[in-house]
């Protein structure tokens, strides 16, 4: 199949579609359905701790620590990857198996259970892997497919796909959980036809990600080999990440903008992950029910505003450029850390999740174009990813245990969020100093 040339609409179309593949992880299972799930796992077993390695674990630190764990892991797997795929020329060939990996490991949370709680964690964790591992060589290829004029929007619309397609299926996989019966889905003797119809959804990930996925994969080129000696391979990847770090002393721009982003997605990785959690603990929903429908509706006016909210972002890019548009996102971002230590009612975190959505696809975005924009004239492009993503996922595991350090020693989420507060103010003290190296980014 001849190679589809840089810049020209299908590639750019193909790239951006990886979104609306692979979003459907990080809002079914990471934000919502699958946390439901979780939780009435415990409560229908009346338990609140397990038993796993000689120990007795709580629900809610088993999980984190799961989690956190795998961003350890997602850190140091990356540059391995990032120099593997580099030497061979075949980024294509790992994006893919991380794609599958994480989808089969979707397709394996339907047999979650607490009496098999190894193999459950697992696949929670290699569904973590192939998510953020896949993400990071797809984000890779920007600079490969598309010219920098181009990269603000067709990043904003990759999101906008994501947001889309995460929210069709979540929607239905609500509609299963809400009216089970309608879908022929019912209750036995071992489980209720709600948890079944939350198993189904869970395989409905995997398939929905690995399904529309070809397409991307079908169009995307290989990537760039490298005409260099094929030895130590495997750490490779650690050399480049000290090279791409070497090359940030004559980057004076890009040092400076990657610090920026590592502290501000410190604190935006953080909301993102705990927006859930702080909204069942501190809200006053009334009963479960109300508190079950609360959130979701809440994660709905997320991803439905997020849709505006990155494309709006691109254009004020254009107009504005890049610094200066990130510097009102973070202004914003941190205005909603201080509104969210008064949240009450939920109709104050309807609100909050409406402004979230507003500025949480348009950071995302935005920082992944900046980056790109910012790169120097290289082929080497997954070794320079590979920093940006490292750096972002470090940062999420120092800001989710910043945060839980916070709420545990105030006993208070609430005061964790004012914490949050700190590092985008510093975010935006660092992106004023990119601005003044240059008049237009």
């Amino acid at each position: 199949m001849e190679q589809l040339k840089k810049g020209s609409k299908k590639l750019l179309n193909a790239w951006a579609f990886y979104d609306w593949a692979n979003s459907v992880y990080s809002l079914v299972i990471a934000s919502a359905i699958f946390p439901i799930f979780y939780g009435a796992l415990f409560r229908v077993a009346e338990v609140e701790k397990v038993e796993v390695f000689g120990g007795e674990i709580a629900r809610a630190p088993l999980i984190s620590y799961t989690t956190s764990l795998a961003f350890v892991f997602i850190a140091l797997i990356t540059p391995l990857i990032s120099g593997i795929a580099d030497y061979l020329g075949n980024k294509r060939l790992f994006m893919k198996f991380f794609c599958y990996l994480g989808g089969v490991s979707c397709i394996g949370l339907y047999w979650f259970s607490l009496e098999h709680i190894y193999f459950s964690l697992l696949c929670y964790f290699f569904g973590l892997v192939g998510f953020w591992v896949s993400f990071a060589i797809n984000n890779s290829y920007l600079p490969d497919i598309a010219f920098p004029e181009q990269q603000d929007k067709i990043s904003a619309k990759g999101f906008s796909l994501g947001y889309i397609g995460s929210v069709i299926l979540l929607l239905i996989n609500l509609a299963m959980v809400m009216k089970p019966d309608f879908f022929g889905i019912t209750s036995d003797a071992n489980e209720a036809a709600e948890i079944k119809a939350m198993k189904y959804s869970f395989l409905s990930v995997g398939i929905w990600w690995i399904l529309f996925s070809q397409y991307t994969f079908f169009n995307l080129p290989k990537g760039n080999k490298k005409e260099s000696p094929k030895q130590n391979i495997i750490f490779n990847g650690f050399k480049e990440l000290k090279l791409v770090w070497g090359q940030l002393k004559n980057e004076a721009k890009l040092k400076r903008y990657l610090l920026a982003f590592f502290v501000y997605s410190m604190a935006v990785q953080t909301v993102m992950l705990i927006a859930t959690y702080f909204g069942e603990e501190e809200i006053d929903w009334g009963t479960d029910e109300q508190r079950t429908i609360g959130l979701i509706v809440s994660i709905l006016v997320i991803q439905v505003v997020a849709v505006i909210g990155a494309l709006v972002t691109a254009r004020a890019s254009k107009v504005f450029g890049n610094i200066k548009t990130l510097i009102v996102i973070n202004i914003f971002w941190a205005c909603i850390c201080v509104y969210a230590y008064f949240l009450i009612t939920p109709m104050d975190f309807y609100i909050a999740a409406g402004l979230v959505g507003i500025v949480m696809g348009g950071i995302q975005a935005l920082s992944r174009s900046t980056y790109s924009k910012f790169l120097p004239e290289t082929t080497d492009t997954t070794s320079f990813f590979s920093f940006y993503d490292v750096a972002e996922k470090i940062g999420i595991v120092i800001g989710t245990f910043l945060y839980g350090f916070i709420a545990q020693i105030t006993g208070s989420m609430r005061n964790a969020t004012l914490f949050l507060f700190i590092f985008f103010l510093v975010g935006i003290i660092l992106l004023f100093r990119v601005s003044k190296l240059s008049k237009k980014d």
